[in-house]
């Protein structure tokens, strides 16, 4: 299997499955010197594991870090940083009943045709689990960015067809954390945990969009042709399980302006700055950064595994009823945020270290 490295200059590789002996990564090209706050990356776990809230699935995992290598005495070393998680609370018998079945809109027919064989036991590599080496690594990348003053942020915009309806701005995301769903908006919040709430009591699952703002990022960032930054933005968060969408800047809502209405128009500050009056290009002109913040958003299906009954076909093309069972999220969301992050760093630190690799 390839397809599990990401990067050019900050490399990491990740392995391990859902209900194998655990998950790990390899972290290459983080710059020596480095002090890592490991209490830091833990917190990045704690907010992407299972079980955390009502809302989620109740899986439990303490999804504690092991570091293998790459530290000494704090600090980075230049070498190679290895990442393991191991699995506490898998229970691979919850997925016996569909060992030979494929589920509807997941990967078991996909990995079927495509390797001749599948780890049925949740799902294996394809299983939202993968997603707990990133964010060890994304947190690490958060803190080589803290260091230049970058800030990451990430909120739940919108559960089904409950939204905050308010622009980053108008919000305040410093309650991002202030309640289970992760929207900084605790009226929406409110709503939008008693819809999942809901939504879970049927059986059934919901989708929404996670948002996310990024401050800091200096003008220069990114390539201009193929490895565009918000090109490679998409191409990160559009991996993460679930994820249907990307928009950033404008998005959509761009075609129906025209381009006098949509140009961002320059002036410079009274710190003699280059800026831009409006920013619906979202912090990137022509693949690379403009100082300006940039945000994004990202949509997310609902979850495909649910309760109820669902006709589907065997491996020999047999027709069969899938029934939902194990431990699963009514709505990715909240427990989403943290993974948003922690590829939206990934992706970040390397055009990081790409800039400072193409001048002088």
């Amino acid at each position: 299997m390839s397809g599990n490295t990401h990067g050019t200059l900050f490399r990491v590789t990740t392995f391990g499955e859902s209900h194998g002996v655990g998950l790990g990564v390899t972290i290459d090209g983080c710059p020596a010197g480095l002090t890592l706050d490991l209490d830091a990356i833990q917190s990045e776990m704690a907010r992407r594991r299972p079980g955390q809230s009502k809302i989620v699935t109740q899986r439990k995992e303490g999804d504690t870090v092991e570091i293998l290598s790459g530290i000494f005495e704090g600090k980075t070393t230049g070498t190679p940083i290895g990442i393991v998680i191991y699995n506490q609370d898998q229970r691979s018998k919850d997925y016996s009943h569909i060992q030979d079945k494929y589920r509807p809109s997941h990967a078991d027919y996909t990995f079927s045709a495509k390797y001749g064989n599948r780890d049925y036991r949740g799902g294996g590599r394809s299983s939202a689990r993968e997603t707990a080496a990133r964010v060890a690594a994304g947190a690490v990348a958060r803190q080589l960015l803290g260091g230049m003053g970058i800030t990451i942020q990430s909120y739940v915009d919108q559960v089904g067809h409950i939204q905050t309806g308010k622009t980053h701005d108008e919000l305040d995301l410093g309650l991002i954390d202030s309640n289970d769903v992760r929207c900084p908006d605790p009226n929406t919040a409110a709503e939008m945990e008693k819809k999942i709430l809901e939504v879970r009591k049927d059986g059934d699952t919901i989708g929404g969009i996670v948002k996310c703002v990024i401050k800091g990022v200096p003008a220069g960032w990114g390539e201009p042709v193929f490895d565009k930054l918000h090109a490679d933005l998409g191409k990160a968060i559009l991996s993460i399980n679930a994820c249907k969408g990307f928009e950033y800047g404008s998005g959509f809502a761009g075609v129906s302006m025209r381009g006098s209405e949509h140009n961002d128009a320059f002036y410079t500050d009274d710190d003699g700055r280059t800026r831009t009056r409006t920013n619906r290009s979202g912090g990137i002109q022509g693949g690379i950064s403009n100082g300006e913040d940039i945000y994004f958003r990202a949509a997310f299906k609902p979850v495909a595994t649910i309760v109820s009954d669902q006709d589907s076909i065997n491996e020999a093309g047999q027709s069969v009823t899938v029934t939902g069972k194990g431990r699963h999220d009514p709505c990715v969301l909240p427990r989403a945020v943290p993974i948003v992050d922690a590829m939206a760093a990934l992706v970040l630190a390397d055009h990081c270290l790409r800039a400072r690799a193409n001048r002088l």
